[in-house]
């Protein structure tokens, strides 16, 4: 997979981007899989939950270190993906520019399930804080309508891990998910 776009996996909490990431990881000889949520991890004092409206500023932050990250592992030859909730009207043209910027090839895709699947996938987790309902709820709409990118749209609701994976996979030789 040398030579291939970074990935920039993303959708709605509880949706699989974590699963499906370290699969198509595992199917490279030289891959890298950046969590972007760990990297809010790493903020020790003054954190400001993200989904807050005065969190933007930490968020821009985050992810342009996550761009940064990917940028290295990518110029250094390793297939790299990004799994994290990268907002279509907020975070992916800062970061697609950013990695375009460090001259790599970008992809952006979007994987959909519906609300009360991503809902209790997500409830499922022991780290989910109580009352995530709303933030899950507000996250999913975010990825809901794409505008123009909603070619970058992957249903998943049907499919296993593995399938999603080959989907993502098929769909990223095609270049269909070039951003």
């Amino acid at each position: 997979m040398r030579g291939w776009p970074v990935l920039i996996l993303t959708g709605a909490p509880g949706v699989g981007k974590t699963t499906v990431a370290g699969l198509l990881a595992d199917r490279a000889d030289r891959a890298v899989h950046l969590e972007s949520d760990r990297f809010f991890q790493f903020i020790r004092a003054g954190y400001i939950e993200p989904w807050k409206r005065e969190s933007r500023e930490q968020n821009r932050l985050v992810m342009r270190t996550v761009a940064e990250t990917a940028a290295a592992f990518a110029s250094a030859g390793y297939f790299t993906i990004i799994d994290g909730i990268v907002l279509p009207r907020w975070f992916f043209e800062p970061m697609r520019d950013s990695l375009r910027a460090a001259g790599l090839d970008v992809a952006y895709a979007v994987l959909r399930a519906p609300l009360e699947l991503c809902m209790a996938r997500a409830q499922e987790r022991e780290d989910q804080p109580p009352g995530s309902r709303p933030v899950i709820e507000q996250l999913w709409t975010e990825f809901a309508d794409l505008d123009s990118l909603e070619p970058h749209a992957i249903d998943v609701a049907a499919k296993t891990p593995d399938q999603v994976a080959e989907l993502v996979l098929k769909t990223l030789r095609s270049g269909a998910l070039d951003a």
